[in-house]
């Protein structure tokens, strides 16, 4: 548990609740990325935030996950697949690390399900 020092919810307006982002396509750039353990402990997955840069939602965040280390080959084939196409978006064919992708612009396509 963690002390709150009384906090009062009645002296604080609520953050804005936003509603997921318009299925289209978004001017946006990478801000953080991070490898992360899968759920199973048996592989990882680059974990990108994507910041849109222009219109309504221009400052919102939208998250993409990369499978990069995964038991399912064809897993990982989408993931280098997914990687390669950001890579070629952002001019940086052969990043050793992703901070190299970060803070340049491409167009991303988000999907609702």
């Amino acid at each position: 548990m963690a002390n709150l020092n009384g906090f009062d919810a009645n002296q604080v307006d609520p953050a804005a609740v936003f509603d997921p982002l318009p299925a289209g396509n978004y001017l946006a750039a990478i801000v953080d990325s991070k490898m992360k353990p899968t759920k199973n402990g048996q592989g990882e997955f680059l974990e990108l935030a994507f910041q849109v840069l222009e219109g309504e939602c221009k400052g919102r965040q939208v998250w993409g996950r990369l499978n990069l280390a995964n038991p399912n080959p064809q897993t990982v084939k989408i993931a280098r697949a997914e990687l390669s196409a950001i890579c070629r978006a952002v001019g940086v064919l052969t990043p050793r690390d992703s901070a190299e992708l970060h803070y340049r612009p491409l167009v991303i396509t988000v999907r609702l399900k």
